[in-house]
């Protein structure tokens, strides 16, 4: 349990770092924001799929 916390406070350390760099994460091509007057969608889908692909990779990555 030691390690999946550890591991997963660096993933978020690095995710803050990347942020912080410019990477555009939330404002990738593929996130849709909608805006009617008053009213704001926003549907990160493709900020989604790259985050469920990472996460696979890393929980993959622990388990073997």
């Amino acid at each position: 349990m030691g390690r999946l916390l550890v591991f997963v406070g660096l993933g978020i350390v690095a995710l803050g770092l990347l942020v912080m760099a410019g990477f555009p994460l939330g404002r990738l091509p593929g996130d849709w924001t909608i805006r009617r007057g008053a009213f704001t969608f926003y549907f990160p889908l493709a900020t989604s799929i790259l985050l469920s692909v990472l996460l696979t990779l890393v929980m993959y990555w622990l388990r073997r």
